[in-house]
């Protein structure tokens, strides 16, 4: 059974969408324990779940809540399936976590898409609009955008000269694209996303600071999604891009001429300094700074508040301040603790009354 046979047979057009255990089964391509008319219509973690919404159980660390938990169906691993009490109707299943993704999208349809250009939107000169291009209140399209097949468009925002957009790419509300940003195929931008600012670049003449012109582009390559309010400056005189299939959080930074690999992740409040180049499946945690022309190879992976000031081989974990290789940072940090009780035992020695 697909999604769309599932949506079709629980479905009604009204009411919330409802699933049974042997719909999920189904989905997810599992085995039913229990009752498989068991019925849900909501997800919720094992502690706060109730007899009308679905959870899981993926680790034994949770077993306890597992005990303890109301909900009316979990998915849990074959390795758990037999643990006694708790919920009795489950989903034996090999992964619950990307079971899950089946799963959530039927329960929770995404809303409809916008459809329409709306009569306060602001179109320029030369603007190309591609077939069912949405386009939500109060946005402007500056002159020779080009808006190819299926773009979504939300409210208030603006895209700039020649800015370019490929098919099926969606822009929530209040995003903004400056002239010299290009944007690929199926890219999500959340709200307040700016794409192609000037990068912070300054000459001092004469005791004052002069800004360098930026003439290069931000380029977002296909299927890569930007969290909300993040920014992603142009380059110089190079181009910025980030490679297909990458993530980025909220609240991120990426300076000018940075260049980000394919299928990287880039978490919440991580500032990237211009010139950095980052390999292909990156993982870089929350609150990383990389300072600037310094190189991050292929799948390297740098813990949270990680401070970059040299080039990162390829496939290593970083973490620390500055940062450093992972068991190294580690032991740094031991280190330090104990260096209190010695200060102690230090000064103890000293007090101690000469013979």
């Amino acid at each position: 059974m697909t999604e769309a046979d599932v949506r079709r047979s629980t479905i009604g057009g009204e009411g919330p969408p409802s699933l049974t255990a042997a719909d999920i089964a189904r989905l997810v391509h599992g085995t039913v324990q229990g009752d498989g008319s068991t019925t849900v219509s909501g997800v919720a973690p094992l502690d706060r779940a109730g007899a009308s919404e679905l959870s899981l159980l993926a680790s034994a660390q949770y077993t306890s809540e597992f005990l303890h938990s109301a909900a009316g169906i979990v998915l849990v691993t074959p390795a758990l399936a037999a643990v006694t009490g708790g919920p009795e109707c489950r989903i034996v299943v090999d992964q619950p976590q990307e079971a899950m993704l089946a799963v959530l999208p039927v329960l929770y349809p995404p809303p409809p898409r916008r459809e329409g250009i709306h009569p306060t939107v602001v179109v320029g000169r030369g603007v190309t609009l591609g077939r069912e291009v949405a386009i939500g209140p109060c946005s402007v399209i500056e002159e020779g955008a080009a808006l190819a097949d299926g773009v979504s468009v939300g409210a208030h925002c603006t895209i700039g000269c020649g800015v370019h957009i490929a098919e099926g790419s969606w822009l929530a509300d209040s995003v903004t694209l400056y002239p010299g940003a290009v944007i690929g195929r199926r890219v999500r931008l959340h709200a307040g996303v700016r794409i192609a600012c000037d990068g912070f670049g300054y000459v001092q003449v004469g005791g004052t600071h002069q800004k360098i012109p930026h003439v290069g582009r931000c380029i977002i390559e296909d299927d890569v999604e930007v969290g909300a309010n993040s920014t992603l400056d142009r380059g110089s005189i190079d181009d910025t891009v980030v490679g297909a299939g990458t993530r980025i959080d909220n609240l991120v930074h990426v300076a000018h001429n940075v260049r980000i690999g394919r299928r990287c992740l880039i978490m919440a409040q991580v500032g990237i300094a211009g010139s950095v180049h980052i390999g292909d499946g990156c993982v870089l945690a929350g609150q990383v700074g990389v300072s600037g022309h310094h190189r991050v190879g292929d799948g390297a992976r740098l813990a949270a508040q990680a401070g970059v000031f040299g080039d990162i081989p390829a496939g290593e974990t970083w973490s620390g301040y500055p940062a450093r290789p992972h068991k190294e940072a580690l032991r740094a940090s031991a280190a330090l603790f104990k260096l209190a009780g010695m200060m102690r035992q230090l000064q103890q020695l000293l007090e101690r009354p000469r013979a």
